[in-house]
């Protein structure tokens, strides 16, 4: 494995734990597409450090549970917006 792409699996994968981010927003915060940031975190990483790729699972199964609630908060936030300009 080249050594950007090294330190990239690392550096996202810190985020990850660090943030709690999804993968999505680590994606942006990074500036590459969600298919690499889950291939770095779920293929890439155990090669590199099984200890943090499991921190980072950890936290990505969380994020997996949790996604119906975030979507029904934006479904919310999204619709209670277009009330108020009618």
């Amino acid at each position: 494995m080249r050594d950007y792409i090294r330190k990239r699996v690392v550096d996202v994968s810190l985020y990850i734990v660090k943030t709690n981010a999804t993968v999505r927003q680590a994606a942006s915060v990074f500036g590459v597409s969600k298919s690499t940031v889950h291939k770095d975190v779920t293929e890439r990483l155990p090669r590199v450090n099984e200890a943090l790729a499991n921190q980072v699972k950890e936290v990505l199964e969380l994020n997996k549970a949790e996604r119906h609630i975030r979507g029904g908060e934006a479904t919310k936030k999204k619709y209670s917006r277009n009330r108020k300009v009618s």
